[in-house]
């Protein structure tokens, strides 16, 4: 087996379509109102599943976090730590949710953190050279 993406189940399709479409950069072409999106971004399959649609599928009944998802992050990886800092900045003007200010860790990674319309958690981090 190998590992061939992910997936995020939705209440609001539209809302996180644009969320990650406007906010964040990720190519989508599916109408707002679609049932699910499925698109590669940089090499990894990223789906977005309709929550109630799993639900249907699977005849069964979830239960889902309200607020903030702390059991996983999306991670982002961009250049250089003025990028960390310069994608915070731009994710939040556009209605991203602050989580962690851009933080230069003890390990050497600039990061930080935003959440999306429905609370997942999105790191955006970089290993690279502090540019001035």
């Amino acid at each position: 087996m190998r590992l061939d993406g992910f997936g995020l189940f939705v209440d609001d399709m539209p809302t996180m379509i644009r969320f990650y479409r406007d906010v964040l950069g990720f190519e989508i072409k599916e109408d707002e109102n679609t049932k699910n999106v499925y698109l590669v971004k940089d090499g990894t399959l990223f789906l977005l599943y309709r929550r109630t649609d799993f639900e249907k599928m699977t005849s069964r009944k979830y239960e889902y976090i309200k607020g903030y998802n702390g059991h996983f992050e999306i991670a982002l990886d961009v250049d250089t730590f003025q990028d960390v800092d310069t994608e915070y900045h731009k994710a939040i003007a556009k209605g991203a949710r602050p989580i962690l200010e851009p933080t230069t860790e003890p390990w050497g990674q600039r990061t930080c953190y935003i959440a999306d319309p429905e609370g997942n958690l999105i790191e955006i981090g970089s290993f690279g050279q502090k540019t001035e």
